[in-house]
């Protein structure tokens, strides 16, 4: 794949002097200490405050990446997050700083938030999982009140049909490659839509977190004062089936899937109802997200960051094993959906 220089990408602009003035701008002084934290999509930072703002010592900024949101869908994003707040959800939300969440500096859209501790949560342990349910039922009833009018939702045509089309125009595939990568994707393609058909107009679509995989919650010990889940990053919130904020949380071998589900359903339905039909979806979700991630590397590439930390993207070999994954999905989505 061909490689753009880091001074023709947007995020080149964004240097730590723009990164203090941003904050300065909104009357927050920087202490000097910058770290910037870990993302692909957006460009995060841990900032350090002289003066508390709302009694946090310390922040997070968050720069959007130009052209992935409007300005509307970043609102309902920070909307949507205020509204779990209200509904007592741990969700990290932006703070409002000048009667305002969304700000704007040197052409970048950006939000501060508090910064929030922990630790990836130890899904072996049912207790953590249960915890983990009821929370997401949380969030889902604050979801199901209203729907989004701006962001989009979690459908095939999004994540399998246009980011296919768009990685065979933009000729991402080898060409050693592609015929059996076309044959295996169109199969997948086909079951994903007969199972997403199943059950479709009796289901309820409702506000998502969108990626909620372990990376996206933080653990404290229930033991402290606000211990147990905090939510982060609902920059792909979305509507969709309830069941796309579950399957994130599973892994391993049937049989350990089927028993960490059944702790998270068994903490979901202390506070809300689950439509367990859904269930059949986690594997087409599952594939969605593999072909739906393929694409979303490819057209990240003249993001200097994404060579550096995916320097295996592109390869004959990494689509053979795209090509092997999408086979073993086929697999997967036959067999009987877990049950609990």
């Amino acid at each position: 794949m061909t490689d753009t220089s880091a001074a023709q990408h947007p995020y080149a602009e964004l240097t730590p002097d723009r990164v203090m003035d941003a904050l300065s701008e909104l009357g927050l002084w920087p202490d000097g200490r910058l770290l910037a934290l870990s993302s692909y999509e957006n460009r995060v930072y841990r900032v350090h405050l002289d003066e508390p703002e709302q009694g946090h010592k310390a922040v997070v900024l968050k720069f959007y990446r130009p052209g992935r949101w409007s300005r509307a869908q970043i609102q309902e994003e920070h909307n949507f997050a205020a509204e779990l707040v209200a509904g007592e959800v741990p969700m990290v939300a932006p703070l409002t700083i000048g009667g305002q969440t969304l700000h704007h500096s040197a052409g970048f859209d950006f939000s501060v938030s508090p910064l929030r501790g922990g630790r990836t949560p130890e899904l072996d342990d049912f207790e953590v999982l249960e915890w983990i349910g009821r929370f997401l039922a949380r969030i889902h009833t604050v979801g199901a009140a209203r729907p989004f009018v701006h962001r989009p939702t979690l459908d095939v045509q999004t994540f399998a049909l246009e980011p296919a089309q768009w990685l065979q125009t933009h000729q991402m595939i080898p060409l050693e490659v592609e015929r059996e990568w076309q044959t295996t994707l169109a199969q997948a393609v086909e079951l994903i839509q007969d199972k997403m058909a199943q059950g479709a107009s009796e289901r309820q679509a409702l506000r998502l977190h969108g990626d909620c995989h372990p990376g996206n919650i933080l653990w404290t010990p229930t033991d402290l004062p606000g211990g147990g889940p905090h939510f982060v990053d609902l920059d792909d919130a979305r509507m969709g089936p309830a069941v796309q904020d579950l399957w994130m949380l599973l892994s391993g071998d049937r049989r350990q899937r089927t028993a960490q589900l059944s702790a998270l359903v068994d903490g979901y339905e202390q506070v809300r109802d689950l439509d367990r039909s859904e269930l059949h979806l986690i594997e087409p979700l599952r594939t969605l997200r593999l072909i739906h991630y393929s694409a979303w590397l490819a057209r990240r590439w003249e993001d200097p960051i994404f060579p550096v930390n995916f320097p295996w993207f592109g390869t004959p070999d990494y689509w053979r094993g795209q090509v092997q994954m999408l086979q073993e999905q086929i697999e997967q989505m036959q067999e009987e959906p877990l049950v609990v």
